[in-house]
């Protein structure tokens, strides 16, 4: 219980540090939200109105100290204003609704590739310099180190443009109407193949080449050895021995990967229109939409934070040394 409290502790401190810097770092971008809006009207507005637009967006004129104060009490009520790109509407129905796809993508593409990356990364270390490991090590350090915007551009152009296998963009045929029906969720699947291919392609390498390298640490120990001694089977000692304690980082690399999911992976829906949060928070800082910007930081914050103590619970859980620490 001490342990728990010492880290919710941390955990708070560290939200409001960063709500802290989420609340200022909008306002040191250059340009005013209420003044593009004010300047892109022209003349259809008379100078009088910029005030009367200020009031609507709540962009008060005040002592920064005040807004701060106003903003972080705004956070812990579930106020997080309007949304100056979709007013009238609120940010939480904006990010709600984003929300939606964002983990359906995401969410799919994490486990996918943990589970498949994890997986390949243990077999290639138990067959250590044998031509799977090799193809397996280059694979995965190659897919680490191509940017995001090139893989999604090659997936794009390859399977939407050159062999037109499938759609190039949004999650759904748009002349449909959204509704729980066969033929609409056969179209979100249909759309979310060339998305769902490139962000495996991007998080997989980094599962395998972790759990590859945290493998082969762990298989020269003497546990290792005495297992082996005791004449039991090699899968046996793969998955229940070396498998199982060199899950231990790799955890840590999927709670850093989860933290990610509701922040959405803004290059993806981009390139493929997607209406995720990602895509989101691109069109608000185009904008300087600060409510949506504000909103969606807090989310991918307070996701991080709360999956980094389910990390530290789950090491307990994982490894019993840890217990009498």
């Amino acid at each position: 219980m001490a342990f728990l409290l010492r880290r919710l502790v941390f955990y708070m401190a560290a939200f409001i540090a960063a709500a802290t810097i989420n609340f200022f770092l909008p306002r040191l971008m250059p340009g005013d939200p209420v003044q593009i809006m004010f300047s892109s009207a022209g003349t259809e507005l008379p100078p009088e109105s910029l005030q009367a637009l200020k009031l609507a967006f709540g962009f008060v004129d005040g002592p920064l100290w005040q807004q701060y104060l106003t903003y972080l009490g705004s956070i812990f009520t579930g106020d997080l204003g309007r949304s100056i790109k979709y007013f009238p509407l609120p940010v939480t129905s904006v990010l709600g609704h984003a929300l939606v796809w964002t983990v359906a993508l995401m969410g799919t593409a994490t486990i996918v590739s943990f589970a498949l990356g994890t997986f390949l990364g243990i077999v290639a270390a138990w067959r250590r310099g044998s031509r799977f490991d090799v193809v397996v090590s280059v694979g995965a350090i190659f897919a680490t180190s191509v940017p995001a915007v090139v893989t999604s551009l090659i997936v794009l152009f390859i399977f939407g443009f050159t062999l037109g296998w499938f759609p190039s963009g949004y999650a759904a045929d748009p002349s449909l109407d959204p509704a729980f029906s066969l033929q609409y969720i056969g179209s979100v699947a249909y759309h979310g193949i060339l998305p769902m291919v490139t962000l495996c392609t991007v998080l997989i390498g980094g599962f395998t080449v972790t759990m590859r390298n945290n493998m082969i640490n762990l298989l020269g120990e003497d546990y290792i050895v005495m297992a082996r001694a005791k004449g039991l089977s090699d899968r046996h000692v793969m998955l229940w021995y070396a498998a199982r304690n060199a899950l231990l980082p790799t955890v840590s690399s999927l709670a850093i990967a989860i933290g990610t999911i509701l922040g959405g992976s803004l290059v993806t829906e981009v390139v493929y229109n997607y209406p995720g949060l990602g895509n989101i928070l691109y069109q608000a800082i185009l904008a300087r939409d600060y409510p949506v910007i504000q909103g969606q930081l807090l989310i991918m914050t307070a996701t991080m934070l709360i999956a980094n103590f389910i990390v530290d619970v789950s090491y307990i859980l994982l490894d019993p040394r840890l217990k009498g620490a």
